[in-house]
């Protein structure tokens, strides 16, 4: 039986990233954890940007994967800020349940690497368009009103992860996801201003 090289070095180099962050991995390092030779990486991956690229086009794909799944988890039934959540919980979820991104995170927050940092912003960039997407397409089945979906993708998704993770930070208690989506929900389907007495 063949052994597909490059799928273990991309698997090495993943849990190498993984546990060291971008600025620690080298190729020596990938080629140890992978048992293989440094040339057999250089066959396929020039450099390490090169092979971290690869990694993200995976992760790419893993997460529009989550995100079509979390979008259509309750079926048609569901309401479109029901399939928001799903879909934002599923990007969180995906964020939290893949180590290289709670590394790059780490490593963007202790010490700033620009490439952990580009590698967090592609992902973020990816989950954005893909609620851009949804929005269009909501605006033209009549579900939401007309509005500027690459702002208001932004400000949902920024505002949801603002909730989620940073607000523990400064809050002695933090929020459920059930308080979480009801604030927001709020906000999104009536806002916050009373209509003024006539």
């Amino acid at each position: 039986m063949s052994i597909d090289r490059k799928a273990l070095i991309l698997k090495a180099a993943t849990q190498s990233f993984a546990q060291f962050g971008y600025k620690a991995t080298t190729m020596d390092l990938v080629s140890k954890i992978a048992s293989v030779g440094k040339g057999t990486i250089y066959t396929f991956f020039k450099t390490k940007e090169e092979l971290f690229e690869a990694i993200l086009n995976k992760a790419e794909v893993d997460l529009k994967e989550a995100m079509n799944c979390g979008f259509a988890k309750d079926g048609s039934q569901s309401s479109f800020i029901h399939s928001v959540f799903n879909l934002l919980d599923s990007i969180l979820e995906f964020r939290s349940d893949h180590e290289l991104f709670v590394k790059l995170a780490q490593e963007v927050r202790d010490i700033g690497t620009a490439q952990a940092l580009e590698g967090i912003r592609r992902m973020e960039l990816f989950g954005l368009e893909f609620l851009k997407q949804k929005l269009d397409l909501a605006i033209e089945k009549g579900e939401v009103r007309d509005c500027d979906t690459t702002i208001t993708s932004y400000m949902i998704f920024r505002l949801y992860l603002g909730l989620a993770t940073e607000w523990n930070k400064s809050h002695s208690e933090p929020l459920t996801k059930e308080q979480i989506k009801e604030n927001i929900a709020l906000l999104i389907t009536q806002g916050i201003v009373k209509e003024p007495r006539t």
